[in-house]
């Protein structure tokens, strides 16, 4: 299926948290055209297996390679954690070899360095990101010194998603798996929010998490990264399609299209449009 025409970026998420990365990379790359795909009739994948992950996520994948997408980025950790290497390693070899999918995790850990001074690390994510270890494993590999302490907190997305981001009921469950994480380790000093959701609590998480320890939310990380990596990958830069001043985007979810819609703009800041699709 190799397209020698230009083609939008496109953006995947299992739901709404990967808006707030494109919201980022759109702010630092805001010429260029994109696809956002939301696959919310089979969200949330947090608690999902692998193999239903990596299934769905590729379905996503195939779906936004048939719209012309030369570069799909899964702004999604659970994704990124239970997909990307697989579907990097063996599907994109026989798709097309000239295609990159990217993930969210391994730029996120690539800024630790900048942040922490004790190399002690929390990791706020989803049960299924947590229970894959993937960040664990990353940063063993670029900072085999660290040490990684995961805690899975199942209620904030659901707290998100129905609006309850700012209650004051939120604060107990938010206060809650704060404290659980640090009591694991006073040491830890950098903590990543590994969900896309979690921008959405940084106000709350940063009233209860004390001064000293840094918080990396992942939108700003992400869209300097692949600014970064387009610099350096010009043939691939050369093939995503343009719409100046602006650029494009176009929503896409499994879900109806009116409710993504409505809830798309809780994450966005902006009323947007969104079309149901079927995969």
């Amino acid at each position: 299926m190799t397209n020698s025409k230009c083609g939008p970026i496109g953006i995947f998420d299992s739901g709404y948290g990967g808006l707030t990365i494109l919201k980022e990379i759109r702010r630092r790359l805001p010429d260029y055209d994109y696809i956002y795909l939301g696959d919310n009739a089979r969200a949330p994948y947090g608690t999902r297996s692998f193999d239903i992950v990596y299934r769905f996520t590729l379905e996503s994948v195939k779906y936004l390679f048939s719209k012309g997408c030369r570069l799909v980025i899964l702004a999604c950790n659970t994704a990124s954690a239970k997909a990307l290497r697989t579907i990097q390693q063996h599907d994109l070899p026989e798709i097309d070899p000239s295609r990159r999918v990217l993930g969210v995790i391994r730029p996120t850990v690539e800024r630790l360095g900048n942040y922490t001074r004790t190399g002690h690390i929390g990791v706020f994510g989803t049960p299924g990101t947590i229970q894959s270890e993937s960040y664990d494993m990353e940063i063993a590999k670029l900072y085999p010194g660290f040490r990684t302490i995961g805690h899975a907190c199942p209620m904030w997305v659901p707290l998100i998603e129905n609006g309850e981001a700012g209650s004051e009921g939120a604060d107990f469950f938010v206060r809650q798996e704060i404290f659980r994480l640090l009591a694991k380790d006073p040491e830890i000093d950098t903590i990543i929010l590994g969900c896309t959701h979690y921008p959405l609590l940084y106000e709350k998480i940063r009233r209860f998490v004390p001064e000293h320890i840094s918080l990396l939310t992942q939108g700003e990380i992400v869209a300097s990264s692949l600014a970064d990596y387009l610099a350096r990958h010009k043939p691939l830069d050369a093939k995503l399609s343009k719409t100046e001043p602006g650029g494009s985007c176009t929503y896409l979810t499994t879900e109806n299209s009116m409710k993504f819609s409505t809830m798309a703009s809780l994450f966005l800041g902006a009323a947007i449009d969104a079309a149901t699709i079927e995969l």
